[in-house]
């Protein structure tokens, strides 16, 4: 098979496409023939280097989630078969045109759903369910904030925080993008480089915050929380370290935490999976929730989709076509 290798560390360019051996499914695994395959920023951190696959998982192929056909099933595999059309959240491999999972990380391709907008569903569905709604607690009535609105994060944390009856904000980097926000169901959203998210937000106040940026938001994000408020971490992008009163999360009770997803044991993500599955997928039969893809690429163009999402500029999701 065709696959999208991580050569050596560094920039787009030392992903090149390579003939692989096609992986075999475990008992309870499928092996999936890839149609599309999301792009997310784990990709890119793994292939600088600075992401390693978790044990089990491809570790020269990215890719964290796809959609395609069933071409195989394991022998204790019950609830697919051969010619099912499925996506899936792997820890790796799916940049591809096959992959093996476990078999409760699949779910069904949903027939209102192109197989590009399948793909761009399961990392950033998965992460926000589990940290605004599993960790986060977030519930009808509350205020939400979302940094990075206009990433495929936040798009899918405006939709679905709006969709579960939560007062939505969010930030961006650009007008534009900040006018993007809104007809997905932010309330409001501040472009951060033109006025001061905190000062914006100061009269609202906050109950979840889902941050990936760290750094010098920390105190921000503090200082917005209402008392029992919650502020949850998928990552870091202005670094880890950071200061910190306690006495400011003891006064108003804060609960800080956070989460990542690819080394999770393949029991939580199938859990996970049901959840998603029974929560969010109604959402999406409905209409209530819509993919936004913003650009696809070949397969074998997946540098320039890497691109793409280190400049920046794009709204929503970037999709690998497998044109096979």
């Amino acid at each position: 098979m065709k696959a999208i290798v991580i050569t050596k560390p560094g920039n787009p360019g030392v992903l090149k496409m390579e003939d692989r051996p096609v992986p075999v499914p475990g008992k309870n695994e499928v092996l999936i023939r890839i149609k599309a395959a999301g792009v997310n920023r784990p990709d890119i951190s793994q292939r600088k280097g600075n992401y390693p696959a978790p044990p089990g998982a491809p570790v020269d192929i990215p890719g964290l989630e796809i959609a395609g056909i069933i071409e195989e099933c394991g022998s204790e595999v019950k609830r697919w078969t051969k010619g099912d059309k499925v996506v899936a959240l792997l820890a790796g491999g799916g940049y591809a045109d096959f992959a093996t999972v476990d078999a409760g990380q699949c779910l069904p391709l949903l027939e209102n759903l192109s197989y590009v907008e399948g793909a761009s569903l399961p990392e950033t569905v998965f992460t926000v369910w589990h940290n605004v709604f599993q960790r986060g607690l977030l519930r009808s009535g509350e205020h939400f904030l979302v940094h990075g609105g206009s990433s495929g994060i936040g798009i899918t944390a405006i939709q679905l925080a709006k969709a579960f009856g939560s007062v939505v904000f969010a930030t961006a980097g650009t007008q534009e993008k900040c006018n993007a926000c809104i007809p997905l169901g932010a309330d409001a959203c501040i472009n951060y480089k033109e006025e001061d998210f905190e000062t914006a937000l100061q009269k609202e106040g906050i109950d979840v915050i889902l941050d990936m940026i760290g750094g010098d938001y920390m105190p921000k994000n503090i200082r917005l929380l209402r008392p029992d408020g919650r502020l949850v971490f998928i990552n870091s992008m202005k670094g880890n370290l950071v200061e910190l009163n306690i006495m400011d999360i003891m006064q108003k009770r804060l609960t800080i935490t956070g989460s990542t997803l690819r080394s999770r044991e393949i029991s939580f993500k199938t859990s996970l999976a049901k959840e998603v599955e029974t929560h969010v997928w109604p959402l999406i039969e409905s209409g209530k929730f819509k993919p936004i893809i913003y650009q696809t690429f070949p397969l074998q163009d997946a540098n320039k989709a890497h691109e793409l999402m280190e400049s920046g500029s794009h709204i929503g999701k970037i999709v690998l076509v497998n044109e096979e």
